[in-house]
Order: structure tokens, then C-alpha cells, then sequence
């Protein structure tokens, strides 16, 4: 049971603070989205996702907004914003970035002007300077996550890495390893080659973020159960299930040991440690494509990126819906697993969060959602309430 949700707004050019009454009094809706990958099935590994928000104010008179906000001007500052939701007397930061852009709705009859702004989380800050050719030599790949993240210290950036199992490290007097891009271009670079992804995860307080660099993990404690057509249980507005296994392949890779003339094909599975399988009927990938751009990676590189790759295409089945926060009782959060429940045989069961948006007006809070999993059927008996 929900109590009441409270929303707190802090803007700032690097340490925001809490708005006036009056800025929080003109807002009148809030959308934020945070997500893992975007939806893409033309990469052989999805995109990265960045966080985003949308804030809609009404312009009255004299308001602060235009003193708070760059509306005016030629070059805007780097405008950050914090939005912290709190249920229950527990503190949720959704949303850590900068402000990108902004549009003014003119009034219309009884209709106040609009003023809404866009943003972006802090990678914001991460693409701004490209860094083409800053050396690393003798630098690990986890050691180069670890210096780019530093400068970003300032943000209340806190580094959370994964390093890769087998990572080599080049002999300086043979190649010394440059940076190409941005620092955000080249995370993500780094992260790719590897089958890993990256993103910024805000809070817990507010004023600070992970930067998580590693494995997408698909472990953990599910949160409490969607329930769909279950009466006074029933928490979800709407939920639909999707099955499509047109695109579901398994990657091949070729090797072609000392001791053997030609070359072996090696199928690289879809489930691992890390990502293990939440359904007890999983379908048969008929498309086997060899595995493309690790020609430059070592072995273990190849296998991390494959097994990424096959993980992603085997994920065959979707599911999206809306929830109502006051009766779902918290935040439905992205990037981790959840149960569902009264959705038939096939589709209870464990899924994995992928993307969640906040929808929040006066009196109002919904959450749409996307979730996926690489088959039918429940690998658990019950899911958690």
C-alpha cells in the first residue's frame, strides 16, 4: 500500500539543489525512461541505452523558470537535473542528467504557454570532448574503464567494473593503445568488443551514480511479482506477450587448431552463468551464421562477445505492459528480473526487465514497461509476491 508519492526536483550547473515551490507547483508532467539496450534487431548486439527525461512546466508571469533554466541566451549552460521519488518514506533518484534542449509551447485561449525540457543522464558529460589518441600504455582494459571514469568524480560517479576474465595487455614496445572518441564512445566501444554493456545507474542518493562496466547479469532476487486478471491482486493495467523466434540464430565460430588441417565450427550456447536460462521450453535456433567482427579479438574475447551475441538473439520472448505505481506498491526498476503471475502456463514465470518509463502528472504515477526472456514455460514453481 502506497501512502503518498512525493517528488523532489534539484537543478544546478554540478551540484543541483532542491527547486522553489513555485518551479515544483509548475510541473505538470514527467517522463523518464531508463533501459538497457534499445530495440534493435539490425546490430549484432543491441545498442546501449542512455537514460532520458522529459519535464513539462506551465509559464505564468514573472516565472522563475526562465531565471532557473537557460531560455534565453546563445550558449545555454550545462543545466543538471536530479528527480528523487520518495514512497513510503524510502528515497528513489529515477533520473541524474543534463538538460540537452528545450521548447516553448505558446498559450492557447484559457491554455498557459508551455516550457519543456530534455535531457539525457550524465553521459551527457562523457561525450563532449573527443579524446582521439590519449596513450594507454601497458594499461588493462579495466585499468582504461578506471581512468575514464575518474574524471567524472566530481559528478558523484562511482566506477562499478567487471573485469573480463581473460584480458591482455599489450607490450609497449611493440603498441601502445590510444583512445578513439569521446570517453562515452569509447565505454562503450570497449564494452561491445567484449559482449558487456555500460550505463549509468542514479542514486542511491541523490547527487550519485554507478557506472556499471561489465556483463549484462540476469541473477538476482526477482522484485515483487506483476499480477495480470488476478481481482484484487491484480497490479498491472495492461500486459501483452509476444513469440517471435524469426530471429533467434546461434553464432558459429570457426578455429583451426595446430594439430588439424582444417578448420572446426564451434557453436556458442545462449545461456551462462551470468544469464542463465528463465524458461524450461527454450526454441530451437534453426539459423546457425558464422560469428562476425572478432577476426581482431583473442579466443577469449571471441567467446565473450558470442556468448552476448547468442544470449541477445535467443531472447524470443516480449512482453510489454503498464502498471500503476499506488498499486503495485514501489518502482518497478530496470535491468533486473521479475515474476509475473495470471498469465497462463506458458508466460508466468521470471522475465528480465529491459526498459521501465516513469509517467508522472498530479495524482498520477505509471510505469510502462518492457520485459523478455528466451522462452516459454516457468523454470520456477511460484515467483515472489
Amino acid at each position: 500500500m502506497v501512502n503518498g508519492v512525493y517528488l523532489s526536483l534539484l537543478a544546478g550547473p554540478v551540484k543541483p539543489l532542491p527547486v522553489p515551490s513555485s518551479v515544483i507547483n509548475s510541473l505538470t508532467s514527467v517522463r523518464v525512461t531508463n533501459a538497457s539496450t534499445e530495440d534493435s534487431r539490425k546490430d549484432e548486439l543491441p545498442r546501449f541505452a542512455r537514460s532520458g527525461f522529459e519535464l513539462e512546466f506551465q509559464l505564468t508571469r514573472n516565472s522563475p523558470l526562465e531565471a532557473l533554466f537557460p531560455l534565453t541566451g546563445s550558449v545555454p549552460p550545462l543545466v543538471r537535473i536530479i528527480l528523487v521519488v520518495t514512497i513510503n518514506g524510502r528515497q528513489q533518484v529515477i533520473i541524474d542528467g543534463f538538460i540537452q534542449k528545450h521548447k516553448i509551447t505558446p498559450g492557447t485561449g484559457t491554455n498557459p504557454p508551455k516550457l519543456t525540457l530534455y535531457g539525457k543522464d550524465l553521459t551527457v558529460a562523457m561525450d563532449l570532448v573527443d579524446y582521439s589518441g590519449l596513450p594507454y600504455p601497458a594499461v588493462p582494459v579495466a585499468g582504461r574503464v578506471a581512468l575514464m571514469l575518474t574524471k567524472y568524480a566530481v559528478l558523484g560517479v562511482i566506477p562499478k567494473i567487471i573485469p573480463p576474465v581473460f584480458d591482455e595487455v599489450s607490450d609497449p614496445s611493440e603498441k601502445i593503445l590510444s583512445q578513439k572518441g569521446t570517453d562515452y564512445t569509447y565505454l562503450s566501444t570497449l564494452a561491445r568488443d567484449r559482449g558487456y554493456v555500460f550505463y549509468i545507474e542514479p542514486g542511491p542518493s541523490p547527487g550519485t551514480s554507478q557506472a556499471y562496466w561489465g556483463p549484462e547479469i540476469k541473477i538476482g532476487t526477482p522484485q515483487p511479482a506483476l499480477n495480470l486478471d488476478m481481482d484484487t491482486f491484480t497490479n498491472v493495467n495492461s500486459l501483452s506477450f509476444d513469440f517471435d523466434n524469426e530471429h533467434n540464430k546461434t553464432p558459429v565460430m570457426w578455429i583451426r587448431p595446430d594439430e588439424i588441417p582444417v578448420p572446426i565450427p564451434i557453436p556458442i550456447p545462449d545461456i551462462n552463468l551470468l544469464n542463465p536460462t528463465l524458461a524450461n521450453i527454450s526454441p530451437t535456433a534453426f539459423r546457425k551464421e558464422p560469428l562476425s567482427n572478432v577476426a581482431r579479438m583473442s579466443f577469449p574475447q571471441a567467446m565473450q562477445y558470442g556468448l552476448a551475441r547468442s544470449s541477445a538473439a535467443a531472447e524470443c520472448v516480449t512482453a510489454e505492459g503498464v502498471l500503476n505505481v499506488a498499486r503495485y506498491g514501489r518502482l518497478l526498476k530496470a535491468r533486473q528480473l521479475v515474476g509475473v503471475r495470471g498469465a497462463g502456463k506458458a508466460f508466468d514465470g521470471l522475465y528480465y526487465v529491459k526498459s521501465v518509463t516513469h509517467e508522472i502528472k498530479r495524482g498520477e504515477y505509471l510505469q510502462s514497461f518492457k520485459l523478455s526472456r528466451n522462452g516459454l514455460v516457468s523454470t520456477v514453481s511460484r515467483v515472489p509476491v
